[in-house]
Formats: C-alpha cells, sequence, structure tokens
C-alpha cells in the first residue's frame, strides 16, 4: 500500500484545498494519471499516481483544507487489465443490476458534484454525465442549474415535457428573482484578499496618456509576415512593444522598477515583467524574467506560452513569483479606460487599453488616427508625481517612435 500524499508547498503558501477527485475508489488508473488537484492561493497543483494500479482509499474529501505533505488517501500498485479476457465472465461490476444501483450515486458522480447537486436539491440521477464514463462533473450540474432555472422563468416552454421527470428547481422560485449561491474559489477569494491589501496599504495614485499607435501598425502591417517566417510562426503583436517600452523606461526610473519592503526600499537591477492574463480560476500574473535580455520574439512567444498555460490551469508557483513592474491589458475585452491596482510588492503597473480611431490635431490639422488611452498607477510613497508622468510620457514617446528603442535614445 501506497500513501498519496500533498505535496511540499512553497513557503510563501501554507496550505491547501482539495479542488476535485479525478479517481474514485476502487478505480484503476496508469502512471503518472493525475490523481487529485490542490488549490491553492495561487495555483493548482496535481498530485499523479506514482505507479499503475488502483485507488483503495480517500482520506480528504473535497472542499477539505490540507497542509503540506498530508495523507490525502492510499493506492495499491498493479497490474491493469484494460478488457476483459477474450470469452471471459464479463467484470463483476458489469453484471449488477440496475435496480441495487440507487446507492450508487458515488459511482455516477463525483463528490463535488454531488455536493452542489445537493445544495441545488437536483437529483443527479436525471443529470446526463460528460465525464469518463458518463460521470456526472460539477459543470454537469451548473449546466443543469442553468437549465432548472430556465424552466422556471419560462414555464409555457416545459408545460409539454411531463413525459419525463422534470429536474427539481435550484432554488426556491419567486417570481423570476432567483438566486444561486456557490463557494468562492481559493484563488478568487486570494485575489480578492491581495486587491483590497493594495488598496489599504498603498498610497495608490493613477495617471493617464494617449498614445498614437500608427507607427506600430503601421511597422507590424509592413514585417508581420517576415517576422512570422522567420521566427517559426511567431505572431507580431501589441504587448512585445510595451513590455520593451516598459524595460527601457524603468531603466531611466528606477523607482518605478523598486519595491518596499518595510522601511525599506528595495532597487531592483533587472526587469522581470509580469503579465496580467485571465485564467477559468481568476487573474493571475505570470512573470517574463530578465525581459531586457528578450528579442520581441521571445517576448511573444512567453506571453503566448503563459496565456496557454493560464487556460489549461498548468502555471507553476514558480511562473509566477516575484516581478518588478506588471502590464495589464484590458484592451482584448474592449476596455477603453481604466485604472489598474498595484501588485504588491511592486509600486507601478502599466495598463492597456483598445485601440479607437479618434480626430486628432497634428500640425494645425484634423486627422483620424488610431488612439490607445495608456494608463499608470503608482504607489505614491515611493514614486512622486511628476517622476510617474514622465515615465508614462517616455513609454508613449517609444511606441510613437519605435526606432528610438533600437537606438537607445
Amino acid at each position: 500500500m501506497v500513501e498519496i500524499k500533498a505535496p511540499q508547498f512553497p513557503e510563501s503558501i501554507a496550505d491547501g484545498e482539495v479542488a476535485t477527485w479525478h479517481v474514485q475508489v476502487g478505480e484503476s488508473v496508469h502512471r503518472d494519471q493525475v490523481l487529485v488537484d490542490i488549490e491553492t492561493d495561487k495555483v493548482v497543483l496535481e498530485v499523479v499516481a506514482p505507479a499503475d494500479g488502483k485507488l483503495t482509499a480517500i482520506h480528504k474529501q473535497e472542499g477539505e483544507t490540507v497542509l503540506a505533505e498530508e495523507l490525502l488517501g492510499e493506492f495499491e500498485a498493479g497490474e491493469i487489465a484494460d478488457a476483459a479476457p477474450a470469452g471471459g465472465e464479463p467484470a463483476a461490476a458489469e453484471t449488477v443490476p440496475a435496480e441495487t444501483s440507487e446507492a450508487s450515486d458515488e459511482t455516477i458522480a463525483s463528490p463535488a458534484a454531488r455536493k452542489m447537486a445537493e445544495e441545488n436539491r437536483l437529483d443527479v440521477t436525471h443529470i446526463e454525465g460528460t465525464g469518463k464514463g458518463g460521470r456526472v462533473t460539477k459543470e454537469d450540474v451548473l449546466k443543469a442549474v442553468a437549465e432548472a432555472q430556465g424552466q422556471v422563468k419560462h414555464p409555457v416552454e416545459t408545460a409539454g415535457a411531463s413525459a419525463s421527470p422534470p429536474r427539481q428547481s435550484a432554488v426556491e422560485p419567486q417570481g423570476d428573482r432567483i438566486e444561486r449561491r456557490v463557494p468562492m474559489t481559493r484563488l478568487r477569494a486570494s485575489i480578492a484578499r491581495r486587491l483590497v491589501e493594495a488598496q489599504q496599504t498603498a498610497a495608490m495614485l493613477t495617471t493617464f496618456n494617449e498614445i498614437d499607435m500608427q507607427a506600430i501598425m503601421d511597422l507590424r502591417s509592413r514585417y508581420k509576415d517576415d517576422f512570422a517566417k522567420v521566427h517559426n510562426g511567431t505572431r507580431l503583436g501589441f504587448m512585445s512593444f510595451f513590455i520593451r517600452a516598459s524595460v527601457e523606461a524603468l531603466k531611466r526610473f528606477p523607482s518605478v522598477n523598486a519595491s518596499i519592503d518595510g522601511s525599506d526600499i528595495v532597487y531592483h537591477g533587472y526587469q522581470d515583467i509580469g503579465v496580467a492574463v485571465g485564467s477559468p480560476r481568476g487573474l493571475v500574473v505570470p512573470v517574463i524574467r530578465d525581459a531586457d535580455s528578450l528579442t520581441l520574439a521571445e517576448l511573444e512567444d512567453q506571453v503566448r506560452e503563459y496565456g496557454e498555460k493560464a487556460q489549461e490551469g498548468k502555471l507553476g508557483i514558480d511562473d509566477m513569483t516575484g516581478g518588478t513592474f506588471t502590464v495589464s491589458n484590458g484592451g482584448v475585452f474592449g476596455s477603453l479606460l481604466s485604472t489598474p491596482i498595484l501588485n504588491p510588492p511592486q509600486t507601478g503597473i502599466l495598463g492597456m487599453h483598445k485601440i479607437q480611431e479618434r480626430p486628432m490635431a497634428i500640425n494645425g490639422e484634423v486627422v483620424i488616427r488610431p488612439m490607445m488611452y495608456v494608463a499608470l498607477s503608482y504607489d505614491h510613497r515611493l514614486i512622486d508625481g511628476q517622476e510617474a508622468v514622465r515615465f508614462l510620457v517616455t513609454i508613449k514617446d517609444f511606441l510613437e517612435e519605435p526606432a528610438k528603442i533600437l537606438l537607445d535614445i
């Protein structure tokens, strides 16, 4: 018998929470197959099977808190029979009559799905499962809840569907005023706490400017095909230009690249740029290390890689540790203007927004130009207003004349 234990957490993480068991007791698994997800304040950690075999016991159920190296379950190593021998007897599980499976909710639904179904007063046996072997997942329950709400809102549409047993309502209906209560995930709670702490502990202020994006857009249009051909298909985007401009501006204004540690100021002699990325579990900020030493193509590759890992929930602690400055692009969602919140202990964050054509006065004439509002939120305890304004103007100058970055002027 092998003990399945929680992984060793980094120093900054005290404990975790059992998010999802992917395997149930008695189920056979292959080596390195994911058994359970442990959600922490920053990332989701996977615990995998140490060998071929089967799970024999679960000691920590979904939703329970676990400490580093705490016992999660028990595992028995052994060979896996992928299929029944030809001409042999069917497996015992296949001969169980349907009438005796009333108490087999555990085999058709994960514990989290069953718990959510109970909270919403839904019969799990009436929910179609999309998981392995037809298992009902949390997503299936959420879908059923949404459908149940739809049935309450539109009773006429379901009046003729009495042939099949109706699903129970997710909540007690009171007219069209329907509510659904779900627990906040550990990561979302951590994000909320850090955002509140940032506003309570820092003297946060935001300054704004606007950037004429015509030069960058012309550069991309002219060289995007050659760029992709030379760099193995890497697309030339806007984020690499903003990261490069931020790095050059940070060299000229080291206070924006610094952090406050108690009563000390820590000046960083490197530029590790955090890139705010949306994920299904919430906003995360992976860090591009030594951004000063990377080419535009390498920056684009890292941004794309982090975006993919965030969507798949594969970001690790090392990916999000550190960072001296952050760039957040709300423009991809259509944001025209916003005030980004600091990512402590950093003292500056740059907010990008959508590009919109606007009439601008240039050389005494009104012309239509692609403009972007940019925002710099900064900690006024360390950065003076004039320094913040000059920092943002420097970024503006670099982006409106990209040749300045190459010429280092």
